[in-house]
């Protein structure tokens, strides 16, 4: 069985940023976890803006989604009342329309492991 497991930018970011501090790490938790990620259009925005210092670093990296390397949990207009709440009640701590997608893409999929922690 595959487990899947919610992720945002910054892992993300690591696995295709070969400067990134964690880069390794994340390598090495994709090669020996047998787990589907799953992620949002909005952390895919994100996470292709902070690879724009290489063009073919960003092609991989859509690459790598086109060989359903994550799977896209899409928002829908519907999604956008939720996003507004959580916005509204998480107002005191930092949280980015890609964050409160991710917290919807939990609540429909109930999916709740996401993250990393690296070693």
């Amino acid at each position: 069985m595959v487990n899947s497991v919610l992720v945002d930018a910054g892992p993300l970011i690591a696995l295709f940023d070969k400067d990134d501090l964690y880069h390794k790490s994340m390598k090495k938790f994709i090669l020996t976890n047998n787990c589907q990620l799953v992620t949002t259009t909005a952390v895919i925005t994100e996470t292709s803006h902070m690879l724009d210092f290489n063009v073919q670093t960003q092609i991989n990296f859509l690459k790598w989604i086109g060989d359903k390397g994550v799977i896209i949990h899409e928002v829908q207009q519907k999604d956008i009342q939720r996003i507004v709440e959580l916005s509204t009640k998480y107002s005191d701590i930092p949280m980015d329309f890609a964050d409160a997608t991710l917290v919807v893409a939990a609540e429909q999929t109930r999916i709740r492991k996401g993250g990393f922690f690296w070693s």
